[in-house]
């Protein structure tokens, strides 16, 4: 279980690096509106666990963000706004972002990059001249390389969040996202992900798309 008062202290850090000498408003219910938002009841992935696996994976791969607060800052972000069964989560994230970050003490400049790296986790392809979107991106994406428990309690918890979404056009919904993933040229850009989570990654999508493909009444 996530721990909501360490969350809270990791958010002031960063906001209040982030926005740098000038300061700015309490941070507190900035993180409190955002530490809401990961719990609403309708999460079962993308919770604050999520969140603090993200933040915990940009700690990893910081040394090759231009700037990690504002890395930091779009992970707090990138889910702020998630319902299941709508499409522009992404979007209504990032604008969150833009009005929340103002009114938290942020230049426009610093907003308006955060904003760019959440829409960014719409398709999770960084340019190669993008070491922000790359951290993020990798960070974001980072589960998909883990252990085999925990990628079937990942998957699990996805079909959760999409209960009310029949079993076959769940199957054809996440094999298409699992073929999109695996067409990217590259799942993880920074040389750390390249190195230690690209191929467990794959494996583990490809093993995933192969059970989906079977019919369901064969036994998984």
């Amino acid at each position: 279980m996530a721990d909501l008062d360490v969350l809270r202290a990791r958010f002031v850090r960063t906001l209040e690096a982030a926005r740098g000498p000038a300061g700015g408003p309490d941070p507190d219910p900035y993180a409190d509106d955002l530490l809401g938002r990961w719990q609403e009841p309708q999460r079962r992935y993308h919770t604050v666990a999520h969140l603090t696996a993200v933040l915990d994976h940009i700690d990893v791969l910081e040394k090759y963000a231009h700037d990690p607060d504002v890395v930091r800052l779009a992970a707090w972000f990138h889910d702020a706004v998630y319902l299941p069964d709508r499409s522009e989560n992404e979007e209504r994230s990032a604008r969150l972002t833009e009005r929340a970050l103002p009114e938290a003490g942020m230049s426009a400049a610093k907003t308006a990059e955060v904003a760019r790296l959440v829409r960014l986790t719409v398709g999770h392809d960084p340019a190669d001249d993008d070491p922000d979107g790359q951290v993020l991106c990798d960070a974001d994406l980072a589960i998909l390389a883990s252990p085999p428990s925990a990628y079937a309690a990942y998957t699990a918890a996805v079909r959760e969040e999409y209960h009310f979404v029949p079993n076959d056009a769940f199957r054809t919904g996440r094999a298409a996202i699992l073929r999109q993933l695996l067409d990217l040229p590259r799942l993880f850009r920074t040389p750390y992900g390249a190195s230690d989570w690209e191929a467990t990654a794959r494996y583990n999508l490809t093993a995933e798309l192969e059970m989906l493909s079977l019919p369901p009444d064969v036994p998984s």
